[in-house]
């Protein structure tokens, strides 16, 4: 049995993020992409989820850092 992995990934606009992916030359699942979501392919049992941040936070009680204040070296 192949094994997947789903990785959760909060972002602000999921049409930017698609849109910026597209260009990277990824493409997304459909069946699992909506207005809250997007299914990203990265290989043939990986993915990336990229959930707008309203919809992230249903996952966690933790908050989500701002990458542009916040990082670790």
């Amino acid at each position: 049995m192949a094994k997947q992995i789903f990785v959760n990934l909060p972002v602000k606009d999921i049409k930017k993020s698609m849109e910026f992916f597209t260009k990277l030359g990824f493409s997304f699942n459909s069946h699992f992409t909506d207005q809250k979501a997007a299914c990203l392919i990265i290989g043939e049992n990986i993915f990336a989820m990229l959930l707008i941040e309203p919809f992230f936070k249903t996952f966690t009680k933790k908050e989500i850092n701002d990458a542009k204040k916040t990082r670790k070296c």
